[in-house]
């Protein structure tokens, strides 16, 4: 078991879930919402490798999917329809249960692809998962809290750069 190694695949896996919390931040989010989606993304990423490690290799061997396309179409999705909502007359802007899902799903699908070589980064196979969670689990919240001390300093128009950000790194996330 390499320990340092898990840990720096963990801090890798949760910097995409870092950078999209701090554009879902700005949506003004209780403490409540950003502990639930941090605990979904923290799911996502228990569960996404040891899908990958299960099914992984026979996906890409019958279907040929590409990954990016999938993450740069959700990604552009959620982003567009933050920027749409940021000009709706609303109080209280709330995001609802399935947008945690597709965050959670789009922040997770690289750990999917990690999970194919699950087996050879540590024998334990749900001790590099675990960490996985935890260590996404923390950077959604981080970000989140952070993306909502931005929101309050700049306010509508923090929402409006989110979204442009989520669209970005969907179209981008495809090109890379």
């Amino acid at each position: 078991m390499n320990l340092f190694l898990v840990i720096l695949i963990s801090v890798s896996l949760s910097m995409d879930a870092f950078s999209l919390s701090l554009a879902y931040g700005t949506l003004g989010m209780s403490n409540k919402d950003k502990k639930l989606l941090s605990l979904i993304t923290g799911v996502f990423h228990f569960f996404m490798p040891l899908l990958g490690l299960l099914i992984g290799n026979i996906i890409l061997n019958f279907i040929n999917i590409n990954p990016g396309v999938v993450v740069a179409c959700i990604l552009s999705f959620i982003g567009v329809e933050m920027i749409i909502s940021s000009f709706k007359e609303e109080e209280v802007k709330k995001m609802k249960l399935p947008e945690y899902f597709l965050f959670a799903l789009a922040v997770s699908i690289d750990s999917f692809s990690v999970g194919i070589t699950l087996t050879e980064i540590n024998t334990n196979l749900f001790f590099s998962p675990l960490v996985f969670a935890l260590t996404s689990t923390f950077f959604t919240f981080a970000g989140l809290s952070l993306g909502n001390k931005i929101e309050k300093m700049v306010g509508k128009m923090s929402t409006i750069i989110g979204g442009i950000i989520l669209v970005l790194v969907g179209v981008l996330y495809n090109l890379g």
